[in-house]
Order: C-alpha cells, then sequence, then structure tokens
C-alpha cells in the first residue's frame, strides 16, 4: 500500500495525509438526503461497503464519500439525488470557512475566501473565479473525473442555497453548465438551481452578473472577520504542518496533470516552482517521496473509478497516467493485494 508522509495529523484513510478527505460536517447533507428517502446510515454504509462507526466519527476519505454519494442515489432511486443532498446544505456544512463567508463585508469577498478555504470542508475539487467584463464566471474542477454527476450537481447545489442564504433572497446564475450528460426531470433542475443548466460542456461554470460580488452581504459583522480568518488560517497551517502542506501542493499538482501523463517528477516540481532535487530533498525530509504521493493519489483514485462499474480498466489505466493496463494492475495488486477486477467484485 502507498505510504503517507510522516509525522502529519491523522484523518481519513491511511491517515487522510496523502488521499482527499470530505469533512464530517460536509457528509452531513448526504445523510440527511438519504434519510430523507428512507434509507438509514447503516443501509447506506453498507451499501458502499463501509462500516457505519466510520460515518460522521471523523474525515471520510473522499472516494468514500464519492461511494456514498452513489449508493444513496441507487438506493433511493433518486435520479437528483446529488441535487437533494445540495439543498440540504447549511452554513455549519463548510466548518470554519462556513463563518469565514458570513462575516464577509459583500459577495466578492466571500468567493474570494472559498477559493482560499474550500479545502477545509473537503478535498473533492476546487473553485475558480474569473471576470469577463460585466459577467462574471465561477468554475469548479473535480478531483474524480470519473466521479458520477450527483458530485458535481451536489456542490453547485449547495452553493446556490448557501448563496441564497447569505443573500437572504433566491440567488440565481444567468447560465450554468454541467461537463456531464443530462439524466432526470428537467423541472427539478430549474427548481433546485434556478436555472436550467446545459450538458457536456467543456467545463462545469457559472455565469453571473459581476455586479453581484460588489454586493454587500447583509446580517453579516464584519467586525469578526479578522478574528475568523485567522482561525481558518491556522486550520490551514495544522493542515501544513510536517511537510503536509508541500504533500497537499504536490497532491493537487498530480491531479491536475495525471489523465495527460504528465506526472512525472520534473513536470510536478516546475509547476511548484523548484528544481525535481529540492522538491525530493523536501518530501524526503517528511518521511516520503515523490513516488509515495503518486501511488497515494492513483491507489485512491484507481478506488472510486472501480467503483463506476461500466468505466473498463484500460480506460481507468489511462485515467491514472498508465500507458499499459498491465501496469495499472501489477501497481493496484502491489497496494491492495489484489488485482483491479477481483477488488471490484469485492466492492459492489
Amino acid at each position: 500500500m502507498p505510504q503517507p508522509c510522516s509525522n502529519a495529523p491523522a484523518a481519513g484513510l491511511d491517515g487522510g495525509r496523502l488521499h482527499g478527505a470530505v469533512s464530517a460536517a460536509y457528509l452531513q447533507p448526504l445523510l440527511e438526503a438519504a434519510a430523507a428517502r428512507g434509507i438509514d446510515a447503516g443501509q447506506l454504509a453498507r451499501g458502499a461497503g463501509l462500516a457505519t462507526a466510520t460515518l460522521g466519527a471523523g474525515p471520510l476519505a473522499a472516494s468514500d464519500y464519492l461511494a456514498l454519494l452513489d449508493t444513496g442515489a441507487r438506493l433511493a432511486a433518486d435520479p437528483h439525488f446529488g441535487l437533494h443532498v445540495g439543498e440540504r446544505v447549511r452554513p455549519a456544512t463548510f466548518t470554519a470557512y462556513g463563518m469565514v463567508l458570513m462575516a464577509c463585508r459583500d459577495f466578492g469577498q466571500a468567493l474570494e475566501q472559498t477559493l482560499r478555504y474550500e479545502q477545509l470542508a473537503h478535498d473533492l475539487g476546487r473553485s475558480r473565479l474569473a471576470l469577463d467584463g460585466a459577467e462574471a464566471q465561477y468554475a469548479w474542477s473535480s478531483h474524480y473525473p470519473a466521479a458520477s454527476r450527483h458530485l458535481v450537481e451536489s456542490v453547485f447545489a449547495g452553493i446556490r442555497v448557501f448563496g441564497s442564504w447569505l443573500a437572504g433572497r433566491p440567488l440565481a446564475p444567468r447560465a450554468l453548465a454541467f461537463t456531464h450528460a443530462g439524466r432526470g426531470e428537467p423541472g427539478e433542475y430549474l427548481r433546485v438551481l434556478g436555472v436550467q443548466p446545459c450538458f457536456g460542456a467543456p467545463a462545469n461554470v457559472a455565469r453571473f452578473d459581476a455586479a453581484l460580488l460588489a454586493t454587500p452581504v447583509p446580517n453579516a459583522d464584519p467586525s469578526l472577520y479578522p478574528v475568523l480568518r485567522q482561525h481558518a488560517e491556522r486550520l490551514l497551517e495544522e493542515r501544513g504542518k510536517d511537510g503536509t502542506g508541500l504533500a497537499a501542493q504536490v497532491r493537487a499538482a498530480v491531479l491536475d496533470v495525471l489523465p495527460q501523463g504528465g506526472a512525472r517528477l520534473a513536470a510536478v516540481a516546475a509547476r511548484l516552482g523548484m528544481a525535481p532535487r529540492t522538491l525530493q530533498r523536501r518530501l524526503a525530509g517528511n518521511g516520503c517521496s515523490f513516488q509515495d504521493v503518486l501511488d497515494g493519489v492513483r491507489y485512491e483514485l484507481a478506488r472510486a473509478y472501480l467503483r463506476q462499474r461500466r468505466l473498463p480498466l484500460a480506460d481507468i489505466a489511462f485515467l491514472l497516467g498508465y500507458q499499459e493496463q498491465s501496469a495499472f494492475t501489477h501497481a493496484f495488486r502491489e497496494w491492495s493485494g489484489m488485482n483491479p477486477g477481483a477488488w471490484r467484485d469485492a466492492a459492489m
């Protein structure tokens, strides 16, 4: 099994040190959406091949969160399960950074803080914000491109729910585009998201009037902002202690280039603005190597992809940056003690 960096705070799969994680608070809307459809936590966990005790006990591996999301949709026979998970988002869902957003002076500042502190709630993907004249574009890139559409739809539904809560009125984008194919009732998308999305787009993007960025957040207390932001910064610092921050940066860079086959030491080091030897030396000082990080990312992604039964093993190998399926099979056997096909059969 891939080895994590040493001395990092324990959380999630293999300590949560090199693998993506989801906070217990961010998991709660999923559990509530399932419960509203008659599926208790035990059923949900068993359906995803997890122990019930892992739910809500602390950070959860991102791959396990994705399994729970798909299991909830399947058990509930709900084609819009992701939307319904997002509907149950509340300020506490976003942990400490949710409190920061509530103290922001305007929506522009709130989105800026989202870009910085999103990782405190989950490692499922990252937000970006861009301006194009009078229009603003919010984009969200998933770290799990083979995940079901429920992931992206839950994220955008949650953003709309929380944004509307902050504004004290319903907010809706001018236009919304998703990379996945549409499924289910168009009216449900309109009800939850406030607009009918287009599908099969190059990126997951919401477009809205840039003037919204200057709109004050009603009932915000900006005097609390410095204190809350300081607390969020401490949490980020704790995540970064003992080299975890560097490992997280390496992991994020690997995730960006992995599907293009570019997850090599030199390429990742260049993205981080350092020489390959410097990167290796800094990682070694914290008890791991570039290969450890790369293997950890590949192993977590492999399990998430294998849960997508329709995804062929050859395609999974490609998404993980392997030129040959046999190389992927050999690596996965080293990590798990099982062939990918056998692991998939045991997990389903």
